[in-house]
């Protein structure tokens, strides 16, 4: 039975009516349906819905979008994402193209149906463990996004995702990134691994967490190079983060989601650490995970690989609008709304 949010005409920004592609706004509210595109094929799949009653086509087909190709996961069969590519018709040919996509790659998050709950969950226990590249799944849209971008060139793909999605999409944006191609892309609720220290109310209490933190982890960082065999040392002095600096996805978070909120201290505690002067100590901390340096540092792990959540730039768009539930704040469908209270900053490592 279909719910009304996989229903373009009943949940859809049906105000949407003509794009302006220079718009954030229009551009966010796009890119998030694209993704919702990918959720509702996959229902569609699993309610074996085809032809006329199929939901989701109307997701693309609004914004002139058509279904390119689905992306499959070989465990279960499940599509996780979709590559779209935009066809405007005859009417809109004359118009100024500057801005649009030629094609979107996206990727959805869980959903909790039998058909691919299993799968799903077990990839969110690969993001938790910063193991999600060494699976199959990611393998599959890594190629994907590499074939696009060699056939058609890095400005004319975008990547969009949200949840494990958009775990996805940022850690194949990093990767394109780590090799000089920088893919204009679109982080919905991305998870951060990590104790949802923005919860706290006190702000002297979570400034001084985050601190504290900061210092241990650089201060582990430091001991672990110290460690290193001088022809490991050179070579972990080519700061892979200060290469992805210049790539800047766009985030969307919401303060009322602990599965993405924490990326609103991470980046602002950066700024604070710069204003008291402790700027290179959070340089360090950035760039690492405390649970995994720890891990190492107990003989429990290898030396820690970078984990996959952190960025060094960003454009951090948070939806201040207030949100009834978790499944509100972690949801896809509020940044189509029109009616958001959003506040929007560019983070730049340094």
């Amino acid at each position: 039975m279909a719910s009304e949010r996989e229903c373009f005409d009943l949940s859809g920004p049906l105000h949407l009516t003509s794009i302006d592609w220079q718009n954030t706004q229009h551009q966010r509210s796009v890119a998030a349906c694209l993704v919702q595109g990918v959720y509702v094929v996959e229902r569609d799949r699993q309610e074996e819905r085809e032809g006329p009653q199929a939901l989701a086509p109307p997701w693309w087909e609004f914004f002139h979008f058509k279904l390119l190709r689905k992306l499959v996961d070989d465990v279960g069969f499940s599509i996780f994402g979709a590559i779209y590519e935009f066809k405007p018709p005859p009417s809109l040919c004359n118009s100024p193209f500057e801005g649009i996509p030629r094609f979107v790659i996206a990727f959805r998050g869980t959903l909790t149906k039998n058909d691919s709950v299993s799968r799903d969950l077990e990839l969110d226990v690969e993001v938790v463990r910063n193991g999600l590249h060494r699976t199959s799944r990611f393998e599959i849209a890594m190629q994907a996004v590499r074939n696009m971008v060699a056939a058609v060139g890095d400005s004319n793909v975008w990547l969009a995702g949200h949840s494990l999605g958009s775990a996805m999409a940022m850690l194949a944006g990093k990767t394109m990134a780590s090799n000089g191609v920088f893919l204009k892309s679109f982080l919905f609720n991305p998870p951060f691994v990590s104790a949802p220290i923005e919860r706290i109310k006190d702000k002297r209490v979570k400034h001084g967490l985050r601190i504290a933190g900061s210092v241990i982890t650089a201060g582990l960082t430091l001991a672990m190079k110290a460690k290193q065999q001088p022809q490991q040392r050179s070579h972990s002095e080519e700061n892979p983060f200060t290469t992805l600096s210049a790539w800047f996805p766009s985030l969307f978070v919401n303060p009322a989601d602990d599965i993405c909120s924490e990326y609103i201290g991470y980046f602002e505690h950066r700024k604070k650490m710069e204003d008291i002067g402790a700027g290179a100590i959070e340089r360090l901390a950035t760039q690492n995970s405390l649970g995994g340096l720890l891990m190492h540092a107990m003989g429990k792990q290898p030396a820690p690989e970078p984990p996959l959540h952190l960025i060094p730039s960003a454009n951090l768009t948070v939806n201040l609008t207030r949100s009834r539930d978790l499944k509100e704040a972690h949801g896809i469908h509020q940044w189509w709304r029109d009616d958001l209270q959003l506040q929007s900053e560019v983070h730049k490592y340094r």
